[in-house]
């Protein structure tokens, strides 16, 4: 197997500088991130403790079984993705791309139960200002609950399909043997922004779809 060289850009006095600025920099976009969640999460908080029931029966109307079913698939993933990166650093040119074509095929995955999550959801006329209908005193505070359902759901689901090009984009590099331990920090990123798109989903899966289950 040919070695890789790492590949400096011309701003950086090595490879040591080049991969502190690329992780101060990915440092400084998660936070953004966080924040941009925080917002929604805080906002729906906010929201719930002003309609409490209306929001428990907002969330038993979700489908529970495909989100446990995607989380499980977002959990791999992370693992999956863990294990490029590991393969990434010790130069093992197919492990690398097997990983990250798993994790490619476990977020395609995911975004097509999301998708059949959505047209169910159409289907029951939850969906609000399209076709939005529910019998009962709460219909507006329900509605409300769907509106910040199909927000945060939809943009994460967006932050997935980002995820999963930057990753087929990788893998593709990686089969070209671009990556190796001396140079991986682009694995090692795209790894970090994966992890965080799974972890923000271990918040939304008991805030959307676990009120008032029990």
């Amino acid at each position: 197997m040919a070695s890789t060289v790492a590949s400096i850009a011309p701003q950086f006095d090595d490879a040591a500088q080049q991969r502190d600025a690329s992780n101060l920099g990915i440092w400084i976009f998660l936070a953004t991130e966080v924040l941009f969640f925080g917002v929604l999460f805080a906002a729906y908080t906010i929201t719930r403790t002003q309609h409490p029931a209306a929001f428990a029966a907002g969330s038993r109307l979700t489908d529970l079984t495909l989100a446990t079913i995607n989380t499980a698939l977002l959990l791999t993933s992370s693992l999956t993705m863990a294990l490029g990166v590991h393969a990434a650093q010790s130069g093992a040119r197919r492990a690398i791309v097997g990983w990250l074509s798993l994790t490619v095929a476990l977020g395609i995955l995911f975004l097509a139960i999301k998708g059949l999550e959505y047209h169910a959801d159409y289907v029951e006329h939850l969906v609000p200002a399209l076709n939005f209908s529910y019998p009962g005193a709460q219909a507006s505070p329900v509605e409300l609950f769907f509106y910040l359902y199909f927000v945060i759901t939809g943009i994460h689901a967006l932050h997935v399909f980002i995820g999963v090009v930057v990753i087929s984009v990788i893998a593709y590099m990686a089969s070209k043997n671009t990556f190796g331990p001396e140079y991986f920090t682009p694995v090692d990123l795209t790894g970090l922004y994966w992890h965080l798109v799974d972890i923000i989903w271990i918040f939304v899966y008991p805030l959307l779809y676990l009120v008032s289950r029990s």
